[in-house]
């Protein structure tokens, strides 16, 4: 996937006037934010399971090296394979080596994060492999040749018309004359084109949400019942994984996973939780001959024992997006690469360079609502004001707000002329808007009122009140 990060201004632009897009998502806003709020309730000791959740990640990011060769152990004495590939093209080409082993001329996929940063299907097909995503988003949108707009919902930002145009466009040889209006409809049509590629293919690829040290197994989470089929009727498994998957024992899986459906979907669980330990064994009904793990750093590595290790304990869960505005507002394309939302604002610069993906850090109210709701409690808007500082520092920070940050700078150091200067500013502002009580254009504040207006000051500044109360709580 080619990274338009850079873009995210004219990204955002764009997303802000189409229709379609908010029409998508304002029906987003409505349904994850709502389930995980009741799925949470129902749990008193959801918060102490985060906390359990956040020291299993931080003790296993302590000691990874010991988990992941005790891993790669039990997967070897499983029968199974372990790739090992510091950059996202060892990756692929391991991949490819993989297929052509047994001359693969069809490849089903699961949803996979890491497919999409390493670009797998571009390369399979460049090199005469077909591969067919299974999971119904993001088959969608990869008969749209679009990438994934969310890392759960993955066509989250098409309607339901815009996928009957593309199943008429695509599914060419069944009845001109059907009927796609509604849900269902889509559903079985997309079940029906999918079943002939699940018993054709060759290899099957999936992600995995987990892999565990002491068992060698990976584990995958899905509601659509494709992941399996993916992966037990093919001749050969592969799984794709970044380093920061690894967790030590089954019961420290299962204690994430009770964070990780709530927090993404609303759900108690996922319809599917599926473990895969190995190729078939002798006995086995069925599954697949080969099992491969592909293990991917990709500069990942790289953050450990820095101010930014906390990112790696990001289990995708998408529940930082789902309740961030601004992506609420732009959608997942906006972000330019392959992770959106406030994890992508800190994973992206960190995978492809700040200097590609500097405006990311920025796009954050920093309301604190990634970090109040993300289930391993990563401070996300610590690690965007690191990338802040960072892109500042190098000079990558557009003129005019290098320029209001040293106007800022500059009143900060002298409170009194602070005060007396947003004062006025305040007074002037409220007087300006009272007929009104907001206003429809600003100057120096287009990028607020072109899309919505600006409530006037009313009542006293937080300053005045602070001094009322005595400079207490």
């Amino acid at each position: 996937m080619e990274a338009t990060s850079r873009s995210f201004k004219d990204n955002a632009r764009h997303a802000l006037v189409d229709p379609d897009l908010q029409q998508a998502l304002a029906r987003m806003k409505a349904g994850f934010v709502v389930n995980r709020a009741a799925a949470v309730a129902r749990l008193p000791e959801f918060d102490k399971l985060r906390d359990e959740a956040r020291a299993i990640k931080d003790h296993t990011l302590e000691h990874l090296d010991f988990y992941l060769e005790r891993f790669e152990r039990q997967v070897t004495a499983a029968g199974g394979h372990v790739h090992w590939c510091r950059t996202a093209d060892e990756a692929r080409q391991a991949i490819l080596a993989i297929c052509r082993s047994v001359d693969a001329k069809t490849v089903t996929k699961g949803k996979s994060m890491i497919g999409e940063e390493i670009a797998i299907n571009d390369y399979l097909e460049a090199n005469g492999i077909t591969a067919v995503e299974t999971d119904l988003g993001e088959y969608i949108i990869q008969l749209r040749h679009e990438p994934p707009s969310h890392i759960i919902a993955p066509a989250i930002h098409v309607t339901k018309k815009q996928v009957a145009d593309s199943f008429y466009a695509t599914h060419r040889t069944l009845d001109a004359g059907r009927k796609l209006d509604e849900p269902r409809a889509l559903v079985d049509e997309a079940r029906a084109m999918l079943r002939q590629s699940y018993l054709d293919a060759d290899v099957g690829i999936t992600g995995a949400n987990f892999l565990i040290a002491e068992t060698g197994s990976t584990v995958i989470v899905t509601n659509e019942g494709n992941g399996d089929l993916t992966q037990t009727l093919p001749k050969i498994h592969i799984v794709t994984a970044s380093l920061e998957k690894i967790v030590p024992t089954l019961e420290d899986a299962s204690t994430i996973l009770r964070v990780l459906a709530r927090s993404a979907t609303g759900q108690e669980f996922s319809a599917y939780t599926t473990f895969s330990t190995g190729p078939r064994r002798a006995g086995d009904l069925d599954g697949p001959g080969e099992f491969h793990v592909v293990l991917l750093d990709n500069g990942r590595s790289a953050l450990l024992g820095t101010e930014l290790q906390d990112i790696l304990r990001c289990i995708r869960c998408g529940a930082c997006m789902n309740h961030c505005p601004v992506y609420g507002a732009v959608g997942g394309h906006a972000y330019g690469w392959v992770y959106p939302g406030p994890m992508g604002a800190v994973l992206t610069p960190t995978l492809i360079g700040v200097e590609e993906a500097s405006d990311l850090p920025n796009a954050s109210t920093f309301c604190g609502r990634c970090e109040e709701v993300c289930p391993m409690r990563i401070p996300l808007p610590k690690l965007m004001r690191h990338y802040r500082e960072r892109a500042f520092d190098r000079g990558l920070m557009p003129p005019l707000p290098r320029l209001a940050l040293a106007l800022w700078a500059f009143l900060a150091k002298r409170p009194l002329f602070y005060r007396w200067t947003v004062g006025l500013g305040v007074r002037l502002l409220a007087l300006a808007g009272s007929r009104r009580g907001r206003f429809r254009r600003l100057p120096f504040a287009g990028g607020w009122t072109r899309h919505r207006d600006m409530p006037a000051p009313q009542g006293k500044t937080f300053q005045q009140r602070w001094d009322e109360a005595g400079g207490a709580r």
